[in-house]
């Protein structure tokens, strides 16, 4: 049986424009993931795709509604809360990498672990180099971002997303950045880490061949699922 990973239940988002005008970013909205889920969140721009992960993540609260992750409900949590889950629990890619400049690729990857305070000053860098070996980064660990390409940054950013064996990594427009060749080699490597690892990612994207890589697909329109497709290629835990 697959394990549920995280659950939505009617949440509705809306912003305060002014003291008598709100707007609606999510009506209504339910959904789902499984551990072990490679999930795409497509739609047009405004349409509440961002608004939706950063619910996800615990980096904004719904209006209404209740978010679980990993069993437990952490829409009421308070910051100091939410930090300690987001750090264990879920690892975060962005469209630009926010890699720290003065550090090479190993610390950049440290840092969480070294927040998180779980391992020793030798486990972490082993851990991190072993992370860059597998974003394929083996002859990389002293370079700092600045010697790196777009593409090889992006995957220092991958390797810092899962240093701390997060439940599920949240990607907002991860290849939005890239050149269509290092695109292709982070479609890759999403795919080979939710095949081997057994990693759930949820990325939002307008990128269709990333989109298409997936194993499910929700479309959204207007803050609503629209459709929710499983994909031919679907991996889940089991």
């Amino acid at each position: 049986m697959s394990t549920e990973i995280l659950r939505l239940e009617g949440i509705r988002r809306e912003l305060e424009l002014s003291r008598d005008v709100r707007q609606t970013i999510i009506p209504n909205l339910s959904m789902e993931v499984m551990a072990g889920e490679f999930v795409a969140i497509t739609g047009p721009s405004g349409s509440g795709k961002s608004t939706l992960l950063y619910i996800m993540g615990g980096l904004d609260k719904p209006s209404f509604g209740k978010v679980w992750l990993d069993g437990e409900e952490i829409t009421g949590k308070d910051e100091t809360s939410m930090t300690r889950i987001r750090n264990e629990k879920i690892g975060f890619i962005y469209q630009f990498h926010f890699l720290l400049p003065e550090f090479n690729a190993v610390e950049n990857v440290s840092m969480p672990m070294m927040i998180n305070g779980r391992f020793s000053k030798k486990e972490i860098r082993e851990r991190a180099m072993k992370l860059l070996d597998t974003v394929g980064l083996e002859n990389k660990y002293t370079n700092k971002p600045s010697q790196l390409s777009g593409g090889q940054q992006q995957r220092v950013a991958i390797a810092r997303a899962l240093a701390n064996d997060p439940k599920v990594v949240l990607g907002d427009e991860p290849t939005g950045n890239l050149d269509s060749k290092s695109a292709r080699n982070v479609y890759e490597l999403f795919d080979r880490l939710n095949r081997e690892l057994n990693q759930t990612f949820i990325v939002v994207t307008h990128d269709e061949e990333l989109a298409n890589r997936a194993g499910r697909r929700i479309h959204l329109v207007d803050g609503m699922i629209e459709s929710d497709t499983l994909l031919k290629n679907a991996a889940l835990s089991v």
